[in-house]
């Protein structure tokens, strides 16, 4: 199995705080830890050496925070990973300087994800971030003077105490900054976080909220001229360039992608495995340059068929169904079809508006 995968995921867990709601692979401040982490980073890299190309469709670095790591670090890491046609890193906005930005620059990085979240300062305290409003608009700012054309802003919506024209203002907000890429998620509590046990049943009572919510996010940014490509992704169009998320829409066309790093999950030729979260273990065994420990999981060919069908069906681009139709329920594929909410042409589907907006019960009808 070699130069199989096109696509590079790379974890630095490391962060200044760890918000209530996240359930990432995170490590708070550890700045001892950061050089350390990039060598071991790398000798995982020489370890998987033979699973990639020279050159790669898209490297992707997220965290944690990967800006947060030590800037000597994580300049050494950015110069030592293959190249791509798309190198993108995620950043917090209070850690994008004009050094950060020329460093990111002058490292092949050509992309930068920032996590806006959200501009009014009382659902970011809600959140438990530390960027203010301006914070965000002054690393877009510090970004554009760098060279960057091509940033991408998140957003989240959903937030306890989050009215309709709260999340207009955020629209709002961030239109004016004319990202080249925005992405728009539903909050989600995930058991066990600090956020789940302070505002779980808030979030619960709000749930049939959120449709409106969601419909409300793509009309505001088609209407802003920004194609709705993915369920929760968005990017401007009529430059001439694809601003979609070449990263992400490998894994939702099913590309093979090797992830490195501490908790970093890859699918290579029909096998899955993700490295244990155990920071110590993970330093521990490629200090010995062995690899980390790992949870496999082999996959199924209905389980990869299934996969394609629910991660395929999130884009506005049809899926052709040859070769995995024995993922779909006839029944089910009727269904769906006599209520308007799918496509099925030529041997393609593809979800309807009306489907898309309820995508994962859709998707569920389709695979029961």
């Amino acid at each position: 199995m070699t130069n199989v995968a096109r696509h590079l995921y790379v974890h630095l867990p490391f962060c200044a705080h760890r918000c209530g709601y996240c359930d990432f692979v995170t490590a708070v401040g550890r700045h001892r830890e950061h050089a350390p982490y990039v060598d071991a980073l790398l000798a995982e890299l020489e370890l998987e050496r033979e699973l990639l190309p020279s050159s790669l469709d898209t490297v992707f670095l997220g965290g944690g925070t990967p800006t947060f790591t030590e800037p000597a670090a994580l300049e050494r890491l950015l110069v030592s990973l293959p190249r791509a046609a798309e190198t993108t890193v995620e950043a917090n906005p209070e850690t994008v300087t004009p050094g950060l930005a020329a460093l990111l620059r002058r490292s092949g990085v050509n992309r930068v994800s920032l996590g806006a979240q959200t501009f009014e300062p009382e659902l970011l305290r809600v959140l438990e971030r530390e960027a203010g409003p301006d914070d965000v608009r002054g690393a877009v700012a510090t970004l554009r003077e760098a060279g960057f054309d091509n940033v991408s802003l998140d957003l989240i919506y959903g937030i306890p105490g989050q009215t309709a024209e709260a999340l207009e203002r955020d629209l709002a907000s961030a239109l004016e900054l004319e990202p080249e890429h925005l992405s728009a998620y539903e909050l989600e509590a995930k058991p066990g976080t600090r956020f789940t046990h302070a505002h779980g049943a808030e979030l619960e009572a709000q749930a049939e909220t959120m449709e409106s919510y969601f419909e409300l996010v793509v009309a505001r940014l088609t209407e802003a001229g920004y194609r709705w490509y993915e369920t929760a992704n968005f990017c401007r169009v009529g430059d001439g360039r694809d601003l979609r998320s070449r990263h992400n829409l490998g894994y939702w066309l099913g590309h093979d992608y090797l992830g490195l790093g501490v908790g970093a999950v890859s699918t290579i030729g029909g096998s899955r495995w993700r490295n244990a979260p155990s920071l110590g273990g993970y330093l521990g065994a490629l200090a010995a340059r062995r690899r980390p420990p790992r949870e496999p999981e082999e996959l199924s060919a209905a389980t990869r068929a299934g996969e394609r069908v629910m991660l395929a069906l999130r884009l506005d681009e049809a899926l052709p169904l040859a070769g995995i139709e024995h993922a779909l329920d006839p029944a089910g594929l009727r269904r769906v079809e006599r209520l308007g909410l799918v496509r099925c042409v030529d041997g393609e589907l593809a979800l309807t508006d009306r489907g898309r907006f309820l995508g994962d019960a859709v998707t569920a009808t389709l695979l029961a």
